[in-house]
């Protein structure tokens, strides 16, 4: 006959100690997981963005987007830059003054895949890089990208397409 050896212990911290490990492990796979798919090349991923809808302060209606300054805080110094995706929109501070364009890659017409720095747009999708007037500074594309008409009055910006 075999002797089971069973211990004993209190329910609750053994339940508690489970959700806490099972937590902490739920957290570290999402966090995984969300890492992994950030690395990867596709080009429908759609990268983290401001929202463009209610509380925002950016409305988009037809051709016209306007963005209140004053709630947009992105905006607020050079540099500062905001991808529309509704309105397939790059808006960029350049020294106070504003420039928009089409967020839409002249190499292979990605639209989501973009990120900014040294006065610099870059296309994710294959690594196209554009001046904040849209000219291309390295291909694949060989195209500059479109650019819109702005305008600032009472903190806000009006993008006419």
């Amino acid at each position: 006959m075999k002797t089971i050896q069973v211990k004993s212990g209190n329910l609750t911290n053994s339940r508690r100690a489970f959700l806490e490990k099972s937590g902490s492990v739920l957290a570290m796979s999402v966090f995984g997981l969300s890492f992994f798919t950030s690395c990867s090349d596709e080009e429908d991923a759609t990268p983290q963005a401001p929202p463009t809808g209610g509380g925002s302060g950016i409305t988009v209606a037809g051709n016209t987007i306007t963005i209140d300054l004053n709630q947009q805080t992105g905006l607020a110094n050079s540099g500062g830059w905001l991808l529309i995706i509704e309105a397939q929109t790059l808006v960029v501070n350049v020294g106070g003054s504003y420039s928009a364009l089409t967020s839409v890659c002249t190499h292979s017409a990605c639209d989501r895949n973009w990120s900014y720095s040294g006065n610099r747009f870059t296309c994710s999708c294959h690594g196209s890089q554009f001046d904040t007037e849209g000219n291309v500074l390295q291909g694949p594309a060989n195209r500059p990208l479109e650019r819109f008409d702005t305008n600032v009055s009472n903190d806000i910006l009006t993008i006419t397409k």
